[in-house]
């Protein structure tokens, strides 16, 4: 098998039916099964939040069988390198992935076969299962570079793709119930979700704080007079920052984002947040209540390479005691912050 090298042109912009819009990978496919099918592409759909295509072939009974295949977002394809041409309608491929959970027709993919020989691999940690050479092992993966420590925080900031998401992706019989201490009406009310009917960000709905804070797209700190405003990649969100010692929330409205104040210990940007209406902890049925309350703390590396952080959220009427997260983000300085231009 040939390794591909460059892929010009665009896909065709065909949305498939029935396909879901944005959501936890996991709460809507098994990710501990794998399957194979194989056939004809059909409408193909290259855009954000997840690239879709259908495929047309038969089942394993010879009935004819069309399965709706979604992968990652147009954004990490891109940055992968596969911004063109890989495959197109009418083509024939093989595809291996998860299966919905609820319908088997569905499968996010992690490996596909192309009519050339040549496979591709979708996911971070995927391994090749047809070809000895391929394309993939989506990116960007490993440390930040060590260096322009003098930049501080102001900066693009990116997530390897091959760490875990902050916060929860599914609630099952291993749940780490110690690590989110749920509240009785919480637990109800997790027990009670149903992450597709439920799911919060259906149909490129923002998402708000702190579930935002899990994106898994480049981001940047920048200056705004004395303030500071987070832009995210994902639905091209800004998050203010407000510096002034003196400033409270008292008289603030409520909002998705909600109301944030910083302060600077040392080499760490302090960040509290109230007021946030945004209803959920998570994307997988954790509720968050009005008063909660959200403390940040993003600390720059010695070198420049690597900025960590901790999430406490505390909200007695949804947890039994404050609960902190934690992830990191590095430094590529050839990254920037592309808009996102979430479409269904």
């Amino acid at each position: 098998m040939r390794l591909i090298a460059a892929l010009p042109t665009v896909f065709l912009a065909i949305a498939p039916a029935g396909a879901p819009a944005h959501h936890s990978v996991a709460a809507v496919y098994d990710t501990t099964t794998v399957v194979e099918a194989e056939g004809l592409i059909a409408d193909l759909s290259w855009r954000n939040p997840h690239v879709q295509f259908q495929l047309e072939g038969t089942d394993a009974s010879g009935s004819a069988q069309i399965w709706i295949v979604e992968m990652t977002s147009l954004t990490n394809l891109r940055r992968d390198g596969i911004s063109g041409q890989l495959f197109n309608v009418g083509d024939q491929v093989r595809v291996a992935g998860n299966p919905g959970r609820r319908d088997s027709s569905m499968i996010y993919l992690e490996n596909v076969l192309l009519a050339s020989g040549d496979e591709v691999i979708l996911e971070p940690r995927g391994e090749p299962r047809w070809a000895n050479e391929y394309l993939g092992r989506a990116g960007p993966i490993g440390p930040g570079n060590p260096s322009a420590p003098e930049l501080g925080i102001f900066r693009v900031w990116s997530t390897p793709r091959d760490q875990s998401l902050l916060l929860p992706e599914d609630v099952n019989p291993n749940f780490d119930f110690d690590l989110y201490p749920l509240t009785t009406a919480a637990r109800a009310s997790v027990d009670a979700f149903d992450p597709v009917e439920d799911n919060p960000i259906l149909n490129c709905v923002s998402k708000g704080m702190p579930t935002i804070m899990e994106q898994p797209y480049p981001m940047q700190f920048l200056s705004q007079g004395d303030d500071i405003i987070l832009h995210m990649e994902e639905y091209d969100t800004l998050r203010m920052i407000h510096m002034d010692p003196n400033m409270t929330d008292e008289g603030e409205p409520f909002s998705k984002l909600g109301f944030s104040t910083g302060r600077w210990e040392d080499n760490t940007l302090v960040v509290r947040t109230t007021k946030s209406d945004w209803p959920w902890f998570d994307v997988v049925g954790i509720p968050q209540s009005q008063e909660s309350e959200m403390i940040e703390h993003f600390t720059l590396s010695e070198d420049g390479s690597r900025l960590d952080y901790s999430l406490t959220v505390t909200d007695p009427a949804n947890f039994t005691e404050s609960v902190t997260v934690t992830k990191f983000w590095v430094w590529y300085p050839e990254m920037t912050v592309e808009p996102f231009q979430c479409r269904i």
